[in-house]
């Protein structure tokens, strides 16, 4: 028999926490319930005592969360897997659980929007010290990560995305998790632009990976979900006890479906991550379009990095068009990407990130990473990569036509 720990990749995303009940189905069980009984008073107490390991209440624990927890847990090579019920609900859980006030984290500029806003609008309300600074520069990192503050201490929390949303900066995560490492810094990677199939933060130095499983892994866009994954003492430490009391829980039926997302995660990231980096290619010397972003394109900064630490470039493509007005005509012309703020879904969608996603860092925050007026993300999905590229070459046309003295 193999065991889950030797399972090659393809059979943990298909096998990976899969514990058949009675009844022996085929497909995973979907245990919508919200508590459990007992059949004695006695096992009650014993269960909520810790001396007995049983499900609770399915705030804390559901079979079927389990099964999708197990699964990506295998797949990530992590101690342990919690999920929670929106990414957003995974990044605030591994920050809040570790820090408190006086505590400092360090994060790199090029976040998405609501994870700018923890840290530097909700964190520093409850006394913790925060600092945002050029995540691909480790001279930075090295001055921000060395500095201690009046009691000597330094930091606690180092938050990075890396590929980052919307702009794809690269960051050196073996580089920054060594010198966070030396000043005793716990190191916390929103790794889902890469999703868990191309990049493995953990094997890189990180201490934390967080998910939104909504993107990739659900991938069809049909539910909400993420996941913190890390050791088991962290978890134990820190996560649990914070997470048990303020519930960011992901429902079963949830759970259920990103259970079966993860099934065709591989397949579903690798056709899009082909098509993306083909458009990419065949956009960047498009006369209309200024500049293309993808770490799969040697003309991107942080190329040789991408290369080390990712499998390939990834599903996302940004382009700049200049100004708002372009990109506007451009994406109101499109008609296979439709317009919408998610990414890593099997449908391709396109977005401004300046007027939506990032809206509220203002124009300042938005210049200090790259998000011009004219940037448009596009997040590639299965279609058929000829089909896109008519579509997107057939937009950019609009553009000219409503700009006839624009050059060719």
């Amino acid at each position: 028999m193999i065991e889950p720990s030797e399972f090659h990749e393809a059979t943990a995303l298909v096998r990976g926490g899969l514990e058949r009940s009675q009844f022996d189905e085929t497909s995973e069980a979907l245990y919508l319930t919200s508590g459990y009984v007992y059949p004695t008073a006695a096992e009650a107490e014993a269960a909520f005592s810790g001396e007995k390991s049983r499900y609770i209440y399915s705030r804390y624990g559901n079979p079927t969360v389990s099964a999708f927890e197990e699964r990506l847990r295998l797949l990530e090579g992590a101690e342990m897997c919690m999920a929670t019920g929106s990414g957003m609900a995974a990044v605030f859980a591994s920050l809040a659980s570790l820090v408190g006030a006086g505590d400092r984290v360090i994060g790199s500029r090029a976040l998405f929007g609501s994870c700018h806003v923890i840290l530097t609008e909700i964190l520093p309300r409850f006394g913790v010290d925060t600092e945002l600074i050029d995540g691909t520069s480790l001279d930075d990192w090295e001055r921000a990560i060395t500095k201690k503050d009046e009691s000597g201490k330094g930091p606690k929390a180092i938050f990075v995305e890396t590929p980052s949303n919307p702009g794809l900066q690269i960051i050196d995560l073996a580089a920054v998790a060594d010198m966070a490492h030396a000043a005793g810094a716990m190191v916390i990677v929103d790794n889902v632009f890469a999703s868990p199939v191309l990049q493995r933060p953990l094997e890189l130095g990180a201490d934390v990976v967080v998910y939104s499983a909504t993107k990739h892994i659900d991938g069809q866009g049909r539910t909400l979900g993420g996941a913190v994954l890390g050791t088991k003492e962290y978890k134990e430490e820190y996560l649990m006890p914070f997470t048990r009391h303020t519930g960011p829980s992901l429902s079963p039926f949830n759970a259920w479906v990103l259970l079966k997302g993860l099934e065709t995660l591989r397949l579903r990231v690798d056709a899009s991550s082909r098509a993306a980096h083909d458009l990419a290619n065949r956009l960047e010397p498009h006369p209309l379009v200024e500049s293309v972003g993808y770490p799969g394109l040697a003309s991107h900064p942080q190329f040789d990095l991408a290369k080390r630490q990712m499998q390939s470039g990834g599903t996302i493509v940004t382009i700049d068009l200049g100004g708002k007005s372009e990109a506007f005509q451009f994406m109101d012309a499109l008609s296979l990407f439709d317009i919408s703020n998610n990414v890593g879904d099997s449908k391709s969608l396109v977005t401004h990130p300046a007027t939506t996603t990032h809206r509220r860092i203002g124009a300042e925050g938005r210049a200090l990473v790259g998000i011009g007026e004219g940037l448009v993300r596009l997040s590639v999905g299965l279609e058929d990569v000829n089909d896109l590229y008519q579509d997107l070459d057939r937009a950019l046309g609009a553009i000219r036509s409503s700009n006839p003295n624009q050059l060719p």
